[in-house]
């Protein structure tokens, strides 16, 4: 079988979950020797695909993600791509991403991953100038099959485009973050003061504004405990407004960015990880700190709790009470904590990238049957 994805996510995404979730599947399906997998990306800033062990072909060279270069890519890209992919001839064409149009050649089949249904959800978050949402509906009607990563994207999906839940096939996603601790190299993480970590950014339907009003409602909290942020940029002009106003000590909130090796540092050292999205397609940041053994608190709403099971404290998003009460049960319980750990050993090993790859790998022989 001849297996070909697409240029989008690369000629855009340097780093990031989806770009990382297509080379996981490239990397993992020429892996098991039965495939030929070919990424057509003429053009691209991934950095996945530059660091890559050689088990596919990547057709392309690697460009620099210069500011507003986007769209230029994006025009080279959908310019040479169908001529390559034509050449090639697959038998798999996997979008990575929402276009107006393929690049696959006639008579391929086609498929494409739906992460989500944020933009159709809460369009609120979004530029008006963001065609995710239309781009999406033109690329879930011409594909041949639909790949959701949750149950609940699968429903939403359904609902809102109603799609044939027979051309739907949910697979759940994996997780890789397992880096060795560098703590005591990383000074910039390095603090003598307990913390609650939140990953990812925060704006919208994040509900990291809920989060920072919950962790300024409780004394005892900010106290005792900084609330650190990774990743997501440092703190917006609002942001900082709204911890000045809810009286919270700077010192208290910190915001930092690292590579991995920083992050599972972080994890491993949290007192709690906290998960307050009012949505999401699925949730990877949940897993990776149970894989550090941290306990979770995390939001009752979408995908998560297919994803993390009874291994983590839900509480309702909304509420800032309810966040308030979760993270005190979470820190002050001792036993909730241990058996919160323990089940999370046992969570993770429901989800890895080979057993992702595994899964879509029967999508695509189905699908040529």
């Amino acid at each position: 079988m001849k297996i070909a994805y697409d240029h989008q996510i690369f000629g855009w995404q340097a780093y990031g979950g989806i770009s990382r979730y297509f080379y996981e599947l490239a990397n993992n399906i020429a892996k098991s020797g039965d495939s030929e997998v070919l990424v057509v990306s003429p053009l691209y800033v991934n950095f996945y695909l530059k660091e890559r062990v050689n088990s596919f072909r990547v057709i392309g060279r690697k460009v620099l993600a210069i500011r507003r270069s986007g769209r230029v890519y994006r025009a080279i890209n959908q310019l040479f791509a169908p001529k390559i992919m034509k050449s090639y001839v697959p038998d798999i064409v996997h979008e990575t991403y929402y276009s107006n149009v393929s690049v696959a050649p006639k008579g391929c089949k086609v498929v494409v991953t739906v992460c989500d249904m944020v933009h159709e959800l809460y369009p609120e978050s979004f530029s008006t100038w963001d065609s995710t949402a239309r781009e999406k509906a033109i690329a879930v009607e011409r594909a041949d099959h639909i790949i959701c990563i949750s149950e609940n994207t699968k429903s939403d999906l359904v609902k809102i485009l109603n799609v044939d839940p027979e051309k739907i096939s949910v697979v759940h996603l994996g997780f890789s973050l397992t880096q060795e601790a560098r703590w005591k190299e990383l000074g910039q993480a390095e603090t003598d003061t307990p913390y609650i970590l939140y990953v990812g950014s925060r704006g919208g339907y994040k509900n990291f504004t809920n989060l920072l009003t919950a962790f300024a409602a409780d004394r005892g909290l900010y106290g005792e405990f900084q609330l650190v942020a990774f990743g997501g940029g440092p703190f917006t002009a609002g942001e900082r407004i709204l911890i000045a106003k809810l009286g919270l000590p700077l010192s208290r909130v910190r915001q930092l960015s690292g590579d991995d090796d920083m992050l599972a540092d972080l994890y491993r050292g949290a007192a709690v990880f906290v998960y307050p999205s009012l949505y999401e397609g699925f949730g990877i940041p949940p897993l990776e700190a149970m894989s550090f053994d941290c306990p979770v608190a995390c939001s009752n709403s979408s995908s998560i709790p297919e994803v993390v099971g009874d291994a983590a404290l839900l509480f309702d998003p909304n509420s800032v009470q309810a966040i308030t009460n979760a993270l005190n049960d979470l820190i002050n319980n001792i036993v909730l904590r241990d058996t919160l750990v323990a089940r999370g050993r046992e969570r993770i090993k429901l989800f890895s990238w080979s057993r992702c790859s595994e899964q879509t790998l029967k999508v695509y022989n189905a699908l040529l049957k």
